[in-house]
């Protein structure tokens, strides 16, 4: 199956977004003012890079595993990755990139509780 072919990319998504989130958090010390975005990109990473890695272990057993999984970390590439262009370039990545990620890790996210929701009837 094609998912599970590319549940391993949960695992470098969880090293890539563990590594960023502690830079984000470093840069974000070093910029003062109300407009640092670099904090709540840091957070965001951080949160979800031991998520994926539970995703990712859990992958064999949990049907929707990695394709929550998968969405979740594309909706944190776009949402923490437009909070730290945006901070560093004052640009978006995109119009509507970081809500658009925001609603890819509530979808991920609400995939993951729908399967457990069906497991339950």
């Amino acid at each position: 199956m094609m998912l599970a072919r590319l549940r391993p990319l949960l695992l470098v998504l969880s090293g890539l977004f563990g590594a960023s989130g502690v830079g984000l958090a470093a840069a974000a010390a070093h910029v003062t003012g109300a407009g640092n975005l670099l904090g709540p990109a840091s957070s965001i990473a951080l949160a979800h890079a031991p998520a994926l890695l539970a995703l990712y272990l859990a992958g064999e057993k949990v049907r929707t595993a990695t394709l929550s999984g998968l969405v979740i970390g594309l909706g944190v590439l776009l949402f923490a990755g437009d909070l730290a262009v945006k901070q560093w370039t004052g640009q978006s990545l995109f119009p509507m990139a970081a809500p658009t990620g925001g609603i890819a890790m509530m979808v991920g996210w609400a995939l993951l509780a729908l399967r457990a929701i069906l497991l339950r009837k």
